[in-house]
């Protein structure tokens, strides 16, 4: 009986001792400035996508076409025959 009264007694001292050591403890501070994105991505330029398979990419990257724009002559060439109308 002496026993489980030490070990009770310990584990009510440890939370004690563990709820002062949290009180004195400040509070965690947030970040005063607000994150900004990447410049990156800020900056980012237009995404199309491939007529034939759908594919973004790149406005740059881009072959116009009849029909679109597409992701390179292969696909383009494809398009066009199977749209000869566009």
């Amino acid at each position: 009986m002496r026993f489980v009264l030490l070990v009770v007694a310990v584990v009510v001292l440890l939370w004690l001792v563990r709820g002062a050591l949290r009180r004195r403890m400040p509070p965690p501070q947030k970040p005063t400035h607000e994150s900004k994105p990447p410049a990156a991505v800020s900056s980012a330029e237009p995404i199309v996508s491939c007529a034939h398979c759908g594919l973004h990419l790149p406005r740059d990257e881009a072959l116009p076409g009849r029909g679109g724009v597409f992701c390179d002559d292969a696909h383009r060439k494809a398009y066009e025959q199977a749209h000869p109308g566009a």
